[in-house]
């Protein structure tokens, strides 16, 4: 059905997308990371002075672009750490096949890590997702009684 060099293609297209996977996968826990910060900053006073500004379009606003970020990363941490276990998974079972278990070992190490990674991630963005859902909507509330 299919051709060995649609077949190769296709492991080297996959292959390719590792380290890509890799370097999205930190930079979305750094920006987990990141967004915590700000998430403390909002519940220790920031989320109070939107308010006392008494503008809901601007409290609006702000909460739904930290929402929208929070919620991306819980879905797509997760989504990267998939990918990260299931791309070196392919090539550590053809080595298991030929007897190398160093070559299984290191990729099974890097599925675990990218899966753990990737539920951080995750994790992180759900929590601060529903966070800050709570948070900007008694502020909400608060501003819509004092109108």
């Amino acid at each position: 059905m299919f051709t060995s060099v649609t077949l190769e293609w296709m492991d080297w297209l996959v292959g390719g997308l590792l380290q890509p996977v890799i370097i999205a996968l930190l930079a979305l826990l750094a920006l987990a990371v990141w967004e915590t910060g700000l998430a403390l900053g909002e519940r220790s006073g920031g989320i109070r002075r939107l308010e006392a500004a008494g503008s809901t379009a601007s409290l609006a606003r702000r909460a739904r672009r930290r929402i929208d970020r929070a919620d991306l990363l819980a879905r797509v941490g997760p989504m990267l750490g998939l990918m990260g276990t299931l791309i070196p998974l392919g090539p550590g079972l053809a080595a298991l096949g030929r007897g190398e278990l160093d070559v299984l070992a290191q990729a099974v190490t890097v599925a675990f890590n990218t899966t753990v990674l990737g539920l951080l991630t995750g994790i992180l963005g759900f929590l601060l997702g529903r966070l800050r859902r709570r948070w900007y909507d008694a502020a909400m509330e608060r501003l819509e009684a004092r109108a």
